[in-house]
């Protein structure tokens, strides 16, 4: 471990602007919030912090509740790779009164909770589509809860009395699942933070209500003991943890503090030069350097941040964002060279392209190509005009942009306005603040009214290696489910095929070129616009007081707090 011999006591404190999308594990998606869920809800496996990110087994899933790493040789893979049977570690428990051994049922009832048609998981693609009948319970799920605002006593009949063919607890230590197809990545998506186990408790409470955040249970090394959503989060230490059952954290700290205010990015840095905060929240605050490092991680997937999604769904202004013309206009308007010296400007030390695929370098299915050139990546407004005219719009149109109101967010937003007005589209701009922008986008009913047309969220890779779906699945198969990251609504029959494709493909470099084919159909209804790709890591900046700080492109390149310790206790 870096920076010496551990030291035990302290509460480290996190300053800056953004906010978790969700605390409930089922729902919760963004990798932000991530940070903090890995110190209080655990999964059957999970990921090391390892500081050389050219090592491999940085992105490689270990056990974490499970006992072992599944194998055909231990036979905990079946010869046809369709079944998997793991078994949990004892020793794990709830901090209930009196604590309770975490038990496959546990985890049973926490894939049950992450289908729920309330706020259903954003990566529930990931699982319909590998286990056996996990696609089957979310319809039916849905189809039996009518109501708008139903009870949680309501979820809790309909999972009690439902099973998922393909998950099923054998006895309080063994779970089994069953497998639509073998799947090379099937531990990656166990390691997804929605696959957390969920205590009898949430059978009580909606997910992610004010009640679930009041009644929250941990079985990892801190529990929350505060949580004012968009404003602040308290953690301390679980009594009941023991580092004996649990191989990749540490109870460090006495406690995290997370304060959520507006604030610039200089301001951020300067609170933590001054000794007042420990690391930055969600601002991408850097360590000072004369030169840009160089990143071991920048071998590895890189992330599109930001990307333009188009509202399919919008009736606004004659239905233009459903014109394939008017999409394509707006990809060829874009400067994304403004954009990139925007993010150059706060000097966020990380390697940054414009982008130009859906999937971008060093995920499964990239190749490079670009359907929509222009000079240097700066814009084309004519093309824009001309393609708008040929769209039924030679007047132009007005169109409803949201952003958030964080770090360059509005500036990248004003940017991008201003390069549509020189094409002839006039934009309207909505601010809304980071607690609120995802849940406001992951809601089609908000894209159904109209409520925007565009926007420029980012996209990390949910895990990297064998990663081709981490892209197209979540964002462009079809999915107008509550909590889909499938923000426009785009469907093609054809992109929907070849994803099954590329999922039943046994072999990775079919299934690569599958990823590809997706890529290119998407790319050819201009479903988004790649803006920039960031490498997957960058140097944040740490108070003089931290160590052992290490960067897990696992959570979004954010460092893991389970492992860090403070010079000082005080």
């Amino acid at each position: 471990m870096n920076g010496g011999q551990p030291r035990y006591g302290g509460i480290l404190r996190l300053y800056g602007p953004g906010s978790m999308d969700h605390l409930d594990p089922a729902c919760a998606y963004y990798m932000l919030g991530g940070q903090i869920i890995r110190l209080f809800a655990r999964q059957l496996f999970t990921y090391r912090p390892v500081a050389d990110l050219r090592d491999p087994s940085a992105v490689t899933p270990v056990p974490d509740v499970a006992e072992a790493v599944p194998t055909v040789d231990n036979g905990g893979i079946s010869a046809d790779h369709t079944r998997y049977t793991i078994r949990l570690r004892p020793g794990v428990y709830w901090d209930t009164d009196p604590p309770r051994e975490v038990t496959a049922g546990d985890f049973v009832r926490g894939f049950k909770r992450m289908a729920n048609p309330v706020l259903q998981a954003g990566g529930i693609g990931y699982f319909t589509s590998t286990i056996r009948g996990m696609a089957e319970y979310c319809d039916a799920y849905a189809a039996a809860i009518t109501s708008a605002e139903p009870a949680a006593a309501e979820l809790a009949a309909f999972q009690n009395n439902h099973e998922i063919a393909g998950v099923r607890a054998v006895d309080d230590r063994t779970i089994v699942f069953d497998l639509i197809r073998p799947a090379v990545d099937f531990l990656h998506i166990l390691a997804l933070q929605c696959a957390s186990a969920a205590p009898v408790e949430y059978d009580e409470v909606l997910p992610d209500s004010a009640e679930f955040r009041r009644r929250v249970r941990s079985n990892g090394p801190y529990r929350i003991t505060h949580y004012a959503h968009g404003k602040s989060v308290r953690l301390d230490r679980n009594p009941v943890w023991r580092k004996a059952s649990d191989p990749v954290r540490q109870q460090y700290l006495d406690g995290v503090e997370v304060t959520m205010e507006i604030a610039s990015p200089q301001q951020v840095g300067e609170v933590i030069d001054s000794g007042h905060a420990d690391l930055s929240w969600a601002s991408p605050i850097t360590e000072p350097y004369d030169v840009a490092p160089t990143d071991p991680g920048n071998d590895l997937g890189y992330a599109l941040n930001p990307y333009l999604v188009f509202n399919l769904l919008s009736p606004n202004a004659d239905r233009a964002m459903s014109k394939l013309k008017v999409r394509q206009a707006i990809a060829y308007a874009i400067n994304k060279a403004a954009i990139a010296e925007i993010y150059h400007g706060l000097e966020a030390g990380t390697v940054m392209l414009s982008g130009h695929t859906a999937i971008p370098p060093g995920n499964d299915g990239h190749v490079d190509f670009n359907l929509y050139p222009t000079p240097g990546d700066r814009g084309d407004p004519e093309r824009c005009r001309a393609l708008l005219a040929e769209a039924g719009y030679p007047d132009g149109l007005t169109l409803t942009a949201v952003h958030r109101d964080v770090d360059a967010n509005p500036e990248v937003a004003r940017s991008y306005a201003a390069d549509l007005e020189k094409g002839g589209i006039s934009v309207r701009l909505v601010s809304l603040g980071h607690a609120e922008y995802y849940q406001f986008l992951r809601d089609p009913a908000n894209a159904r009214a109209g409520a925007w047309d565009i926007s420029a969220p980012s996209w990390t890779p949910d895990w990297f290696g064998p990663n081709g779906r981490t892209y197209v699945q979540p964002m462009f198969q079809t999915n107008t489910s509550r909590g889909t990251s499938n923000y426009g609504g785009y469907s093609n029959p054809e992109v929907d095929r070849l994803i099954e494709e590329a999922l039943g493909a046994t072999d990775r470099a079919r299934a690569t070129e599958l990823w590809h084919q997706v890529d290119l159909c998407v790319m050819r209804d201009a479903a988004i616009v790649p803006i920039l790709v960031h490498a997957p890591t960058i140097p944040h900046r740490k108070g003089r007081r931290v160590r052992n700080a290490i960067a897990m492109p696992t959570v979004d390149r954010w460092f893991d707090l389970s492992n860090l310790w403070l010079e000082e206790s005080a």
